[in-house]
């Protein structure tokens, strides 16, 4: 192939800025992913795509893990955001052994995340030796023999390290967490980690589960719906099409947050003849612009007030019969929250009293509640008691385990709810691992493993040496990128199953392995059957993904053959998991977990069922709590909040609209109005004053982490330009990766382990004003065609 290049020159001080979209959707996130699939795809290819994308008998899409509506299936089953992603996926566009041999991985190092991802599919095996500086072809058994050798040389199995991202299915999440187990090691950080850790954590001890309790029917008829720390319009936009329905329905909306993102304020369904011609439908009532990490002091206030209302009015409020009879620790919470101060709250906010006092008469009012969150709310230091606390204030009137009422963590990644279920978690519980143990005639470990943080912090103190990603671009998905590179390359061996070139194939250790992978929209043909594989949905609902597309390259293999294929390197043929029928014959996968997790009996034909199966949720279905109270749990949290240091502001870190996780579609935020650029800071004009600064100006980065011994840590991230945009004064935004080496390997939740990367203390500095200085950013080429 040639690669994918133009004579045009992206340089980042081409940025241009623009007003804010006010709404979400419309014509142009139609032109725009018609854009992208005629790009990458051609015409034929993206009709044939995208009318199979999150179709019954068709294959899931890799982005988000929204569900789709029970029953009912669009001619355009998707967004804007899952064609690109569809997209990026089914590209026309290949990486081949040519391309390695052209590009010196020291030169792709200096190519940004967009352009590695815009040259194309994987398309064989490649491995880089030690000394070397160039990926070279490498046969699949060879590969799995270099693998097999490392990991056997390693003097204890916990020394190897197994990442999974969130896109992996059901099926190869199964065997991978099983060979990884046979061998020994509970090591398996994942993409959870990183972002919604938090919610498991929280929900675990409060409810019994660490899954959301609603579906989209109760989201359609709920009384009230917040959406906190969530910004659906770019993350998950299905979901606005439900929450007009539940406007439609009578449904308040009220959001809960720092931005005020286009898709929180208005919605046009480019289905719907007034989301064409109309102004579409308006989603939020009201708007709380909310200060970056005061959202448990929002909790803890709407709590007190709902408190004093049962006060003045008694049996209006709360819910005395769910709370007897079902409920532990109340009287003991009701009592710390009577003791908040209001004052703190609206400090710790920034919101008003009357504000506050509004959205207490609605919660009071409302019969359904569902309470909505994302990483806004995990991301934060006291991410698990914010999370806490917002369940308490649905348990306090009985929302839960009732129509239109519930908790509804909305995931990320695709799967990543599913591959949880399937035991990727480094402390999985004693069933699970006894149930694998009956199964199989083996003897899992018991010991926990290592988190994604706790990963990195291995391999940096070289007490691990051998890692393994299934998917993913760990590098740029988790924090305090320097370190995290450097802990990288210490290892004598990583291997990156992917189906596309990104930065962590870059930063390896002394051997570095690519095994392509085929992705969810390839047809995957094994034993001469076309195989398919499942996902869970965010909602607990499990249905089948049909891959259609000729891969990219006839060396492509499955992820569950390749880790099946490993497993008979790694432990011969007289092993008692019997990896060659499991590689061949997806449905002796299902038939297995079917015996090992409870839910899934009668897998292979409940799966096959039109809209699937949905997982038992014992809070949901029954009120029933399997906690260690055996109730739903109130839990006392001491309010926590983050007030601005002299001088300084506080980053949170999100995506831009033009990508998806650690993907980058494009260059391009067209609803916060950037176009050509992703070095920005959105920041308050207060605050570009008050710090000394103009509109445009050009600054460093700068994070301060506190060691304990009283000294200040500090990162650097260079050349971002001042955007004035709408937010709470005292607190900014920038795009990551980018942002990413700010946030130090040791700011995680408390309980979580999650980092946290909605609350780093910065300072900006003047960059000098030479246009050598100005142009500090490397200037990649233009990767779209010409």
């Amino acid at each position: 192939m040639t690669d994918i290049t133009d004579p045009l020159v992206h340089d980042e001080n081409d940025v241009q800025i623009s007003a804010p979209k006010t709404y979400a959707a419309g014509i142009p996130a139609v032109l725009v992913s018609l854009r992208h699939g005629l790009e990458q795809m051609g015409p034929v290819r993206t009709a044939r795509t995208l009318a199979k994308l999150n179709q019954r008998h068709g294959f899931d899409c890799p982005g988000c893990a929204w569900p789709e509506t029970p029953g009912h299936r669009k001619l355009a089953e998707f967004c804007e955001n899952g064609a690109k992603a569809v997209a990026e996926e089914a590209t026309t566009r290949t990486v081949d052994p040519g391309f390695f041999a052209r590009h010196a991985v020291s030169e792709l190092l200096e190519r940004t995340d967009y352009w590695l991802g815009r040259q194309g599919r994987l398309t064989h095996p490649m491995i880089v030796r030690p000394g070397s500086d160039h990926y070279e072809p490498i046969g699949w058994d060879e590969a799995y023999a270099v693998i097999a050798e490392h990991l056997r040389a390693v003097a204890d199995p916990d020394e190897a390290i197994f990442y999974t991202s969130g896109r992996t299915s059901n099926e190869a999440a199964f065997v991978y967490q099983l060979m990884i187990r046979a061998f020994g090691t509970n090591n398996m950080p994942d993409c959870s980690n990183m972002c919604h850790e938090s919610s498991g954590t929280a929900l675990a001890e409060t409810i019994g589960i660490g899954k959301g309790s609603v579906s989209v029917t109760d989201l359609e008829h709920a009384d009230l719906i917040i959406v906190a720390g969530q910004n659906p319009g770019t993350n998950h936009p299905r979901m606005l099409s439900v929450l007009e329905k539940a406007k439609a329905n009578g449904a308040k909306v009220i959001a809960v947050n720092p931005l005020p993102e286009a898709g929180l304020l208005r919605f046009k369904d480019p289905q719907k003849v007034h989301g064409v011609v109309g102004d579409g439908a308006q989603i939020t009532d009201e708007f709380l612009q909310i200060r970056l990490g005061g959202d448990q002091a929002l909790f803890q206030g709407l709590a007190k007030l709902l408190l004093e209302a049962e006060d003045r009015a008694p049996g209006t409020v709360l819910d005395r019969d769910f709370l007897d009879s079902e409920c532990a620790g109340f009287e003991q919470w009701a009592e710390h929250i009577r003791a908040v101060d209001l004052d703190t709250v609206l400090a710790a906010t920034g919101l008003t009293r009357t504000q506050l006092d509004t959205t207490a008469e609605a919660l009071i009012a409302s019969r359904a509640t569902i309470i909505c969150w994302a990483m806004g709310l995990t991301q934060h230091t006291h991410g698990v008691a914010t999370i806490q606390d917002a369940v308490a204030l649905l348990l306090m009137r009985g929302m839960i385990g009732k129509p239109g009422a519930g908790v509804c963590p909305v995931r990320v990644h695709s799967n990543v709810q599913g591959d949880r279920t399937m035991g990727i978690w480094e402390k999985a519980p004693e069933p699970f691992l006894r149930a694998l143990d009956d199964e199989f005639g083996i003897r899992t470990p018991r010991r926990h493993g290592y988190d994604a943080v706790e990963a990195i912090r291995a391999m940096r103190d070289r007490t691990a040496s051998v890692f393994m990603a299934m998917g993913g671009n760990f590098l740029s998905a988790t924090p305090d990128t320097d370190v995290t590179a450097a802990a990288l390359r210490t290892c004598a061996l990583t291997v990156q199953v992917s189906t596309k070139l990104n930065r962590s194939h870059l930063v390896h250790g002394t051997t570095g392995i690519i095994l392509p992978s085929l992705g969810r929209t390839d047809t995957d043909i094994r034993a001469g059957r076309k195989q398919v594989v499942s996902v869970e949905d965010s909602m607990s609902v499990v249905h089948l993904s049909r891959g259609g597309l000729k891969p990219a390259s006839k060396h492509l293999r499955s992820e569950v053959a390749i880790v099946c294929e490993l497993a008979q390197h790694l432990f011969g043929p007289d092993h008692p998991v019997p990896w060659a029928r499991f590689a061949d014959d997806y449905d002796a996968i299902r038939d297995a977990i079917a015996r090992v997790i409870p839910g899934f009996e009668d897998f292979n034909t409940r799966v096959r069922q039109p809209d699937g199966f949905v997982l038992p949720h014992p809070p949901r279905d029954e009120r029933r709590f399997t906690t260690t109270t055996g109730k739903a749990n109130f839990v006392v949290n001491d309010l926590y909040w983050l007030p601005v240091p002299e001088g300084r502001v506080i980053l949170q870190t999100l995506r831009s609209h033009d990508q998806y996780n650690t993907t980058i579609y494009g260059l391009d935020d067209r609803y916060r109005g950037i176009t050509a650029g992703r070095r920005v800071l959105f920041i308050n004009t207060h605050d570009i004053a008050a710090l000394g600064f103009t509109a445009g100006q050009r600054v460093n980065l700068i994070s301060e982490w506190p060691r304990p011994d009283g000294t200040v840590e500090e990162r650097r991230a260079e050349n971002f330009r001042l955007v004035p945009y709408p937010t709470p004064v005292g607190n900014v935004a920038a795009y990551y990766p980018e942002t990413n080496p700010l946030v130090p390997l040791d700011h995680v939740a408390r309980k979580s382990n999650t980092p946290v990367s909605k609350a780093i203390t910065i300072r900006l500095e003047a960059r000098p004003t030479s246009d050598d200085a100005a142009k500090a950013v490397h200037p990649d080429p233009d990767p779209s065609p010409a």
